[in-house]
């Protein structure tokens, strides 16, 4: 373990001096205050401090403060797929990025659903620059990812990733979550990008087929009925299309905590079948950088079959397409206060109010386009 000091979640032992770090923090309190009833919090806090392992803070601070988050944000939270996988093994989770904190933090839910293990979880060096956040992320089996810095440092880093992830998986015996992509999915387009799966093949001098079959990789699908964060990821591409973007500083966590505390409606995640031998063997007949490519159009087939359209996305697609096709799947009422929702957030928006509107829109309507076009490939 400790060549991997430098990014590895904490250790058990590391858990009480991180507790008290943590409860003497000035927003520690404000956290209990959204996370957890008034009459609860007492209870809470001393639960808190009596923290002593991992398992602890999983067990009796985190369940607790997600499914919170869940039953104060969204009407209901779908599970699907967890009941297939394989108690006994452990898994190289690849799912579709949408939200910073929710995406990985849902997985767990899913996970403790069906009595399996937590996994543990990506975290990016942009994000690791508050103690508080560094803290509970890496109570919470969080391991950094290294964002930017010259190729030579990047190629470092992502080895040093790909051995600690094959690691935790062949020895530790504990599941990976980590995004197709760097970064959330802005636009709704979820893409695998060949340079994760590169990435994951670093660690090993196996050949491509045994290198990756040992990683047990399984694409995870998630959907939100109201994307998070969707208005900031609207001024986002906006701007983009004009100039560099350029993040504030804070702007990481300000998506955080907005996507912790906004409406998210129902929400769907699911996992999806494990990636065979026999497609890895497929993908192998390819050159070079081809059998990535190939092995990211089936992860990506995989998540368009599994993911949950919503009535928002049906709405969307109809107003940005000018079209009745998807009618039948919502009201004209829903589709009246879907209108009144974007054009409200839209109003606060710098810009110009249509491209606003339809980069607003193609959010939502994006991955009804991806799953229509992988019916039609199927």
């Amino acid at each position: 373990m400790e060549q991997f000091d430098n990014i590895r979640p904490y250790l058990d032992s590391e858990i009480p001096a991180a507790v008290k770090r943590v409860a003497c923090h000035p927003l520690f309190n404000d956290i209990c205050n959204y996370l957890i009833p008034k009459e609860n919090q007492d209870t809470f806090k001393d639960t808190f401090l009596n923290v002593k392992t991992i398992k602890d803070f999983q067990e009796c601070i985190m369940f607790q403060a997600i499914n919170n988050i869940i039953s104060k944000t969204s009407t209901h939270f779908e599970v699907s797929g967890f009941e297939l996988l394989d108690k006994q093994k452990s898994f190289m989770f690849v799912a579709n990025h949408r939200d910073i904190l929710l995406d990985a933090a849902l997985l767990q839910i899913a996970l403790h659903r069906y009595g399996l293990d937590t996994s543990e979880i990506t975290f990016g060096s942009n994000l690791m620059q508050n103690g508080l956040v560094i803290d509970i992320g890496k109570m919470n089996k969080m391991f950094r990812i290294e964002r930017g810095g010259t190729a030579r440092t990047f190629y470092r880093s992502s080895l040093e990733v790909s051995s600690y992830m094959r690691y935790a998986i062949l020895d530790k015996h504990q599941s990976v979550w980590i995004a197709q992509r760097n970064g959330r999915t802005k636009d709704g387009n979820d893409r695998t990008e060949m340079a994760v799966l590169k990435m994951f093949s670093l660690s090993s001098d196996k050949n491509f087929v045994d290198n990756l079959e040992e990683l047990s990789i399984t694409p995870i699908a998630t959907s939100y009925e109201f994307e998070p964060c969707d208005f900031m990821k609207t001024q986002e591409l906006y701007i983009s299309q004009y100039q560099k973007y350029i993040k504030e500083a804070g702007e990481d966590v300000n998506s955080i905590l907005k996507g912790i505390t906004q409406n998210k409606g129902g929400i769907s995640m699911c996992a999806t079948p494990s990636i065979t031998r026999e497609e890895l063997e497929y993908c192998n007949t390819f050159e070079k950088n081809f059998k990535f490519n190939n092995l990211a159009k089936i992860i990506d087939e995989r998540i368009f079959r599994h993911y949950k359209l919503w009535k928002t996305n049906y709405i969307a697609y109809d107003l940005v397409e000018k079209s009745h096709r998807f009618a039948d799947y919502y009201s004209s009422d829903q589709k009246k206060e879907f209108e009144e929702y974007m054009n409200e957030g839209l109003a606060g928006l710098q810009g110009e109010k249509d491209e606003l509107r339809q980069i607003f829109l193609n959010i939502y309507a994006n991955p009804v386009r991806n799953i229509e076009l992988n019916k039609q490939n199927i």
